[in-house]
């Protein structure tokens, strides 16, 4: 009998092998959904094509999440407004604006931003964890990432993912984030404490959209990611055994081809939307 059968009093039989669990990423589970070529492209090709440059929006979301993890290391009576907007200036990047003009107005808004987010702070609310890398078993997987932040309220955990994007949001967003689900499922069994509520946490607006997830949606996302899962071990078992990539990983043109870093080495995403200034998905 093996290890973990006999950890588990259960007798499978001579010869039993357990199938290992897959370990997964909701990042690399979203490539997937969103073009399996760009996913083959970062994943599994070697060496991994040279990506194009920085983008502005991509900056300016980089150094509010960097601000916002800066702030929740201080002690809680020293998170005050001013403090939060000098956490921007300290991780200021000016990569993908247009110009230094354009740099200090975003980052002027940057400042704004954090700075009321800290003002709404409960001083006596002490997060779980802040940039919190989860890994735990959920269905047949083994689901990880880096959860933005975790709260514990009323003896349940509820995960936080803040956004700086340029459209509004709402409840829908988190309900149907597979990321958020997942991360859910992961730390009530990391943490082994309830977690159902998820949380988008939109800067620029300062709304919270919410959603309350329950044992059957929790259940969708986990069997949605491990149907994405199984597609794509069969199509990298196909890659290894020569069969044809550009049917393996198909390229699945959209709006987002326009920011994508192998757009240059995808004739089908260069004809499917237009060339962006790195400046261009900034709110204006």
């Amino acid at each position: 009998m093996g290890a973990n059968g006999g950890q588990l009093g259960l007798d499978f039989g001579a010869g039993f092998t357990a199938k290992p669990l897959v370990r997964v990423t909701p990042a690399r589970l979203a490539l997937w959904a969103q073009c399996p070529r760009r996913f083959r492209m970062t994943y599994l090709d070697r060496p991994t094509p040279a990506r194009g440059g920085a983008w502005a929006h991509n900056t300016l979301g980089a150094v509010v999440h960097l601000a916002l993890r800066s702030l929740f290391e201080l002690a809680a009576a020293r998170r005050t407004p001013q403090a939060a907007a000098a956490l921007v200036d300290r991780h200021w990047s000016s990569e993908g604006f247009r110009d230094r003009a354009q740099a200090a107005e975003y980052r002027d808004r940057a400042r704004g931003w954090v700075a009321d987010y800290a003002a709404d702070l409960d001083p006596d609310v002490e997060p779980v964890g802040v940039e919190r890398w989860v890994s735990a078993p959920v269905g047949g997987l083994i689901a990880e990432g880096r959860v933005d932040r975790i709260d514990a309220r009323g003896g349940e955990l509820v995960i936080v993912d803040y956004k700086t994007g340029r459209h509004p949001l709402d409840t829908t967003a988190a309900r149907d984030s597979r990321a958020l689900a997942l991360y859910a499922t992961a730390a009530r069994q990391l943490l082994h404490r309830p977690c159902t509520r998820v949380e988008l946490h939109h800067l620029p607006t300062g709304r919270v959209l919410a959603w309350e997830h329950d044992a059957a949606s929790l259940r969708h996302h986990v069997e949605g990611a491990e149907r994405a899962t199984a597609a794509i071990e069969a199509a990298t078992a196909g890659l290894d055994s020569g069969d044809d990539p550009e049917a393996l990983f198909p390229p699945r043109p959209s709006s987002r081809c326009s920011t994508c870093e192998m757009r240059r080495l995808c004739p089908e995403g260069r004809a499917a939307s237009p060339v962006l200034e790195p400046w261009a998905l900034l709110a204006p």
